[in-house]
């Protein structure tokens, strides 16, 4: 068991790693958007805070995981532990559980203010691409141990589909913060189903209607469920980042680290005071991404 749980885990942190890589030589030949700032200091900037938030994961969030779902296993405690089903059926169940959970989840992040101070970081990226995946701060790592320990006993997810979930989750995250062009028609397939780069990059948007909506992370279907679906913004007219923190300094390292512990600004308003909107009407919300 032991020896297949470290297989398990290898296998979780190379396949992300390959697809990295390979997103990121793809991105830089078939761009999506253009960069907005240098590229080498971003990259420096999102990989020390991406590489605090990994070491948290790895250290903090997968033991206190595993522990409960090695404890709920034990026990028979949860949702799909106390109901006898078929392991393929248990299985669709709990992945799809633990993806809706996790849409929740990022919605908490998104409205609850104390929350937000720490997602903030992740958005006040002025570029978006492959190095924007785990740029988290690592205290939002830190304290989402406690919703994912909530998350994985409440379900009772099995161990096995725990990290067949955990591995699919990286990689779609990988993908859909990745600045890869896709053909729109590829694009617009995938999209039907799963999250794709420009359906996120409109997450991303500087626009405060916008930024609140496309939460999902692996199927798509969560936001068209609860009516925060948004596919019918232009690419050409994103602008990625936090209106309030766009100027270079917001983006230093320790500027990002110490960005949540302080006075925080009016998030939506750009430096001259003017507000960051566009009108988006609600019967045109899930027009197809262009």
């Amino acid at each position: 068991m032991t020896e297949q749980l470290l297989r398990d885990n290898i296998a979780i942190g190379v396949i992300p790693m390959v697809i990295f890589v390979a997103l990121l030589l793809v991105e830089s030949r078939f761009p999506l958007r253009l960069s907005k700032s240098s590229k080498q200091k971003r990259f420096l900037t999102n990989f020390a805070v991406s590489g605090l938030a990994i070491a948290t994961g790895a250290f903090v969030v997968k033991p206190v995981a595993l522990t409960v779902l090695s404890w709920s296993s034990e026990s028979a405690y949860g949702l799909l532990g106390r109901v006898p089903l078929p392991l393929t059926v248990k299985f669709i169940l709990a992945f799809l559980l633990m993806d809706v959970t996790f849409y929740y989840w990022h919605r908490l992040n998104h409205s609850i203010p104390l929350l937000w101070r720490f997602h903030n970081v992740h958005h006040v990226d002025p570029d978006l691409d492959v190095s924007t995946s785990f740029r988290f701060h690592f205290a939002e790592v830190l304290y989402s141990s406690a919703f994912r320990a909530l998350q994985v006993s409440v379900i009772g997810v099995p161990l096995v589909i725990y990290l067949v979930y955990e591995l699919v989750f990286q990689c779609a995250t990988i993908f859909h913060h990745s600045n890869v062009r896709l053909p729109l028609g590829v694009e617009r397939g995938l999209n039907k189903i799963f999250v794709t780069p420009r359906m996120h990059g409109i997450h991303h948007s500087t626009m405060k209607d916008e930024t609140n909506s496309n939460y999902s992370v692996i199927f798509r279907w969560w936001d068209l469920l609860h009516g925060t679906l948004t596919l019918n913004v232009k690419q050409t007219d994103v602008v990625i980042g936090v209106p309030a923190y766009l100027e270079p300094q917001a983006n230093r390292f320790l500027n990002l680290l110490f960005l949540p512990f302080r006075k925080q600004r009016d998030y939506w308003r750009l430096p001259d005071g003017t507000s960051s909107r566009r009108q988006i009407t609600r019967h045109s919300r899930a027009i197809l991404l262009s």
